[in-house]
């Protein structure tokens, strides 16, 4: 199931592109989703990347395209737990791989923000939940340094 959020922020594409993606202000509206988390990898193409919780349990993914400033495309391939990554589970093989899309357009006084994820079976009334807190915040971040 693919679920839907964008939020608009009167800040320009270029700064609303790097909030989302770089520390710290990357932990900052992250924190909806899980108070501490991180990333550890790059945002280049092709790159690995890992999405932790402070206990480092979270996804392993790959950056399938990245246009700076335009659109960012993380494809999921697994969870980390204990420190391991599952790729090949028969659980993970259900879901994965899955996909999260950021578009960033330039729109009159600012940048609207399209995300579009591929939704884990039971997690989608959370994601409903807290997608809108996490744009919130990402908003308010872009909007600060204004």
């Amino acid at each position: 199931m693919k679920q839907h959020f964008d939020i608009f922020i009167r800040a320009p594409r270029q700064r609303v592109w790097a909030t989302m993606l770089e520390a710290p202000t990357y932990e900052q509206w992250t924190s909806a989703f899980c108070e501490g988390s991180r990333f550890e990898g790059s945002w280049d193409p092709g790159a690995r990347i890992r999405f932790l919780d402070p206990a480092g349990h979270g996804m392993v993914s790959e950056i399938a395209e990245h246009r700076p400033a335009e659109f960012v495309s993380i494809r999921h391939l697994g969870f980390i737990e204990n420190g391991k990554e599952d790729t090949t589970s028969e659980a993970v093989r259900a879901w994965a791989p899955c996909y999260e899309n950021y578009t960033f357009t330039e729109e009159a006084g600012g940048t609207r923000v399209n995300v579009v994820i591929d939704s884990f079976t039971g997690y989608e009334a959370m994601m409903a939940d807290t997608w809108p807190r996490a744009l919130a915040s990402l908003k308010s971040l872009c909007e600060r340094t204004n």
